[in-house]
């Protein structure tokens, strides 16, 4: 079975550019500008401000190092790779407060997941609508189960 997601493009149609669009952030500092090192060249002794984890690096390398990180970039090579959503989660439980980006296949479907799951900055590979955005991200007032984002879900809103 051929995977219509990695074929070329279509005749015609308008080549994928291959830098990111603007970021997009949800948070109130300001964004980090700076390099973004690999985690294969991350090393405790440098003065290394920001890490970039691919789909198979574990993010608890980097647990030791949090407090020294301004800002880590979790990398989406395809859309249908969920791996940076457990990268995200051990990251913010284990107390990161630091700017969390997922970068490259962001779509507009997986944000409001991307969110609980405590990315709050996004780099896509193609832009996305901001108005858009925040429409999904408030379609549904109500969640159902607990996440990084600290909303309530429904059951404890009603029992308490």
């Amino acid at each position: 079975m051929t995977d219509v997601q990695d074929q070329a493009p279509v005749a015609g149609a308008p080549p994928v550019p291959e830098t990111t669009a603007a970021v997009m952030s949800f948070r109130d500092a300001p964004l980090y500008d700076g390099p973004v090192v690999p985690l294969a060249e991350f090393s405790a002794a440098s003065n290394t401000a920001a890490v970039r984890l691919n789909p198979g690096n574990d993010a608890r390398a980097l647990l030791p190092h949090l407090a020294g990180l301004r800002l880590i970039e979790v990398a989406f090579p395809k859309y249908r790779d969920g791996r940076g959503y457990s990268s995200a989660r051990i990251l913010r439980e284990s107390g990161y407060t630091g700017e969390l980006r997922a970068a490259g296949e962001v779509l507009l479907d997986q944000m409001v997941f991307l969110r609980r799951a405590g990315f709050d900055s996004f780099a896509p590979a193609r832009p996305l609508d901001r108005a858009a955005v925040d429409a999904a991200l408030s379609r549904f007032p109500f969640v159902y189960q607990k996440a990084a984002d600290d909303r309530a879900p429904i059951w404890a809103l009603r029992h308490g």
